[in-house]
């Protein structure tokens, strides 16, 4: 449902909570427009979740457990001092709303936590505190995760990333542009080129724009033009965020980002993976047991609103790949950096 906004979404405005509502930035449109979307039900933040009105692991978790502060209001205003039982069916909607962002279930399992040590009393207030909390935790991490990333940025170099991995995708700052906002900052940054990232362009629509937002110099590039680019040994580094890390440091990330990581092993650059330890799923061994979504397959046949395969072409849409440990030479968190992941190096970080 469309409202009017607060205020004009910026990158660092994934989500945000005004006057007992959540606010989504609807990422669906950026750039051609900037528009915050409204939110009143735990039902209508789980559709716009799946719908990737909001996209991004970290600003997944944000934006669910704001769903669940909504889904908690609601439960008390139909069934009172039972409302735990009435909220179960918004807590199962919001989990089933996308099944790779660990982010997502992390969200939900801590609101859970809370909801287990209140009283039937009202649990509004209760629940949107822990919401709010998640959200500028996040923004917090965001920021850590920028500075340590930055430090590992020895010279001033320039670099790929690949999908979105900003503000836009977290609860501010972002993961591997917060790497990037820190390292321009302290003039290590040259330029940014960002892949389109097919078939939902965040690339192109979402990267681009924030780092322009930002002053940050960004050229645009095609898919399958990083490795030509690679072969001028311009780049120093490939920084990505992720939306769910294995135990043993394999990296599920936006489609197209294993392939990228096999180009800059041949060429010598270094991969820089940059996530909160919410992404971190130390539940897997590894990633061959993480959940890979599949999509309509019309997303990938046409773009832009406009067919561009022939009728009766059959199409394959994983929106993840796996990036093997082996290929990421630093996984940053807010709780430090991981050099050439491993089990061992994991469990330690993850205390």
């Amino acid at each position: 449902m469309k409202t009017t906004p607060p205020t004009t979404p910026t990158p660092d405005d994934a989500a945000l909570w005004h006057d007992g509502r959540l606010y989504l930035a609807d990422q669906r449109i950026l750039p051609e427009r900037a528009e915050f979307l409204g939110y009143d039900r735990a039902a209508e933040v789980a559709t716009a979740i799946r719908d990737m009105v909001v996209r991004g692991a970290p600003a997944i978790g944000v934006a669910a457990a704001y769903g669940v502060a909504l889904a908690g209001r609601e439960a008390y205003s139909n069934a009172g001092a039972d409302w735990k039982q009435a909220i179960e069916a918004d807590l199962e909607r919001l989990a089933a709303s996308r099944p790779t962002a660990v982010n997502l279930f992390w969200a939900i399992r801590r609101m859970r936590d809370r909801i287990a040590r209140l009283e039937a009393s009202d649990p509004s207030q209760a629940l949107l505190d822990e919401a709010l909390a998640i959200h500028e935790e996040d923004r917090a991490a965001n920021r850590r995760i920028g500075d340590l990333g930055a430090e590992l940025i020895t010279e001033p170099t320039e670099i790929i990333t690949h999908c979105n991995a900003g503000a836009l995708a977290t609860g501010g700052y972002g993961t591997a542009l917060g790497v990037v906002r820190s390292a321009h900052a302290a003039g290590k940054i040259q330029r940014v080129y960002a892949d389109e990232t097919r078939p939902w362009m965040q690339g192109a629509r979402l990267t681009a724009w924030e780092l322009m937002q930002d002053g940050i110099p960004v050229t645009l590039q095609a898919d399958c033009a990083a490795a030509s680019l690679m072969a001028t040994g311009r780049i120093g580094w490939v920084i990505v965020g992720s939306d769910r890390i294995a135990a043993n440091g394999d990296v599920a990330n936006k489609i197209g980002t294993y392939g990228l990581a096999v180009m800059a092993k041949y060429h010598g650059i270094k991969v820089m993976v940059a996530a909160p330890t919410s992404t971190v799923d130390m539940a897997i061994a590894s990633g061959a047991e993480i959940p890979i979504e599949e999509r309509d397959p019309d997303e990938l046949l046409g773009c832009g609103g406009r067919r561009i395969a022939p009728a009766g072409c059959a199409a394959r849409n994983p929106v993840f790949d796996v990036t093997p440990a082996a290929l990421v030479d630093a996984i940053v968190t807010e709780r430090g950096v991981v050099l050439n992941p491993t089990t061992e190096k994991m469990r330690a970080l993850m205390g």
